[in-house]
């Protein structure tokens, strides 16, 4: 299945673009498509301990499965001011 993830703030520089479709397999979680991207842009992994995940605009745990056409949002944290 094919789900559409979207990176944002300093997260568009480790990967290099704000958008990016991905193909995984149908029963997929958010910690598997984390592995395939850690493996496709090594330096994300180091943001891991502190990303947020976003699926179909809601913020979901590491567990959660996902449905094909998802939009998955990878935020670094959020800082008010």
């Amino acid at each position: 299945m094919i789900v559409r993830l979207l990176f944002f703030s300093v997260l568009r520089d480790v990967t290099g673009t704000g958008e990016f479709d991905l193909e995984t397999k149908p029963d997929a979680r958010v910690s598997d498509i984390l592995e395939q991207l850690f493996l496709r842009w090594p330096k994300l992994k180091d943001w891991d301990a502190s990303l947020l995940v976003a699926v179909d605009q809601t913020y979901v745990k590491r567990d959660a499965c996902l449905q094909a056409g998802a939009e998955v949002a990878i935020m670094p944290p959020v800082q008010g001011g």
